[in-house]
């Protein structure tokens, strides 16, 4: 019998969502997505505690800001070693609403890979879906960076990212169902809103079938799940980031699994055009209560864990 992991790689491209590189081999992934939260988790353990030592060590009296830089494509270049596909690393949270500085520091990024002999290919800078961050992204890819769109949480947000040509959106599958599971209360029914019928599972859906309906290259990778049974109900999506607890699962179950998600049908859809200009984009965003508060909420978790990574490196 084939696993659930092994039939779900014949159609989507498998990404593992974690910090922790020593945990890889076993799944074999074909990519990593890395973030500050996921990386302040790692640094904590005792294993990679010599890494955050060393690189602290080496280049004590540089600017903070540099410092977490280098640790970011630390972890990013050992990740790396273990995987054959891409990485991506995330610019500080607290730059997602300046357009010049995510540039400047998404640059400066990719410098430090290349210096490590990394080809830039085989990073994917993660930037938060803000209009600012979007045309960051946009000025990014057109220098040849290639970005990955996260905090993702509505069709605005995904349809100007397919405008921008960004590489690779990700869509959180799992916090728009915290949003709704919470907005409902007591009257939510988790039998009924399984699978199909999850809102995050509907979101990423929506997006999938947009972007392939017309034409647009940027990748879906759907990711931020809370149970196997919202994987399963993307399989065929472009990629899917998850966490290890959940790769776990999927290679112990032997459950069937079938094609969800159809490049070909989505073509013959009959859905309409939509593009956004920043007046249309910033109205959207305001009209969707659960993309706005979850957008605002990643972007100060994000940032509040990089402060805390911050007080680790100084204490290093």
């Amino acid at each position: 019998m084939t696993h659930q992991l092994d039939a779900l790689k014949q159609f989507t491209t498998v990404v593992a969502d974690t910090g922790d590189f020593k945990q890889l081999a076993q799944f074999q992934p074909q990519d990593a997505t890395t973030n500050p939260s996921l990386i302040l988790k790692a640094v904590q353990k005792p294993e990679y505690a010599p890494l955050l030592q060393d690189t602290v060590a080496q280049f004590r009296g540089r600017p903070m800001d540099e410092i977490i830089d280098r640790l970011l494509v630390r972890f990013g270049r050992e990740i790396l070693a273990t995987i054959p596909g891409r990485v991506s690393t995330e610019v500080d949270a607290r730059l997602s609403f300046d357009t010049s500085a995510t540039v400047t520091r998404a640059e400066r990024i990719i410098e430090l890979y290349q210096a490590e002999g990394i080809h830039i290919d085989r990073v994917l800078i993660k930037i938060a879906s803000t209009w600012e961050g979007i045309k960051a992204a946009e000025q990014l890819e057109r220098k040849g960076i290639h970005t990955n769109l996260t905090l993702l949480f509505s069709f605005a947000q995904a349809v100007a990212c397919g405008d921008a040509k960004v590489q690779l959106i990700s869509p959180f599958v799992g916090r728009i169902y915290d949003w709704y599971k919470k907005q409902a209360g007591a009257s939510w029914d988790e039998a009924a809103r399984a699978g199909a019928n999850d809102p995050g599972v509907q979101s990423v859906t929506q997006i999938y079938n947009h972007y392939k309906r017309f034409g647009i290259a940027t990748e879906v990778m759907g990711a931020s799940f809370r149970n196997v049974g919202q994987i399963t109900a993307l399989a065929g999506c472009d990629l899917l980031t998850i966490a290890p607890e959940l790769l776990a699962q999927l290679a112990a179950s032997e459950a069937p699994l079938q094609r969800a998600l159809d490049a070909e049908a989505a073509k013959a859809m009959d859905l309409p055009a939509v593009n956004y200009d920043e007046a249309g984009f910033r109205y959207a965003l305001n009209e969707d209560a659960m993309a706005t508060e979850k957008l605002a909420e990643g972007i100060r978790a994000f940032a509040a864990d990089a402060v805390k990574l911050e007080k680790l490196i100084l204490a290093a």
